[in-house]
């Protein structure tokens, strides 16, 4: 499944966009990386050229709740249906914040992955991986 990643568009931090491409890839998928500071306008354009079979959003500087609902807002305002989730430190209390993963959720995100969950983000590939195998082909 080819993944697009971007960064949130507050956020200039590349570390965190470089080891999430780099276990993506080794889980098998090929990965566009658009870098650090991806505007809305940037990813919605890319996700409509590329149609990736999943965008990745990450931040790590505590604004990926606020940055991640103008992103997906925008994703979902183009008419593009396309799994978009995000994950990392989202926000500025350190810790999980339950009414902004719903208002991200409610704007569209398929999933939250605060404080970076490796794990459930290898559960959900896993899963959409097994739903678009179990999905009908269609006939050329």
């Amino acid at each position: 499944m080819n993944i697009l990643l971007a960064g949130t568009a507050s956020d200039s931090h590349t570390w965190n966009l470089v080891y999430l491409q780099l276990l993506l890839e080794e889980l098998g998928h090929p990965v566009r990386n658009l870098g650090p500071c991806v505007t809305d306008e940037l990813l919605t354009e890319a996700c409509a050229r590329e149609e990736p079979g999943l965008v990745v959003l990450s931040s790590v500087n505590g604004h990926g709740y606020r940055d991640g609902l103008g992103a997906v807002r925008a994703v979902r305002r183009a008419g593009l249906t396309l799994p978009v989730v995000i994950g990392g430190k989202l926000g500025v209390a350190g810790e999980a914040d339950p009414a902004q993963r719903g208002l991200l959720l409610d704007a569209g995100c398929d999933a939250v992955f605060d404080d970076g969950d490796v794990a459930a983000l290898r559960a959900y590939l896993a899963a959409l991986e097994a739903a678009a195998h179990r999905a009908p082909q269609a006939v050329a």
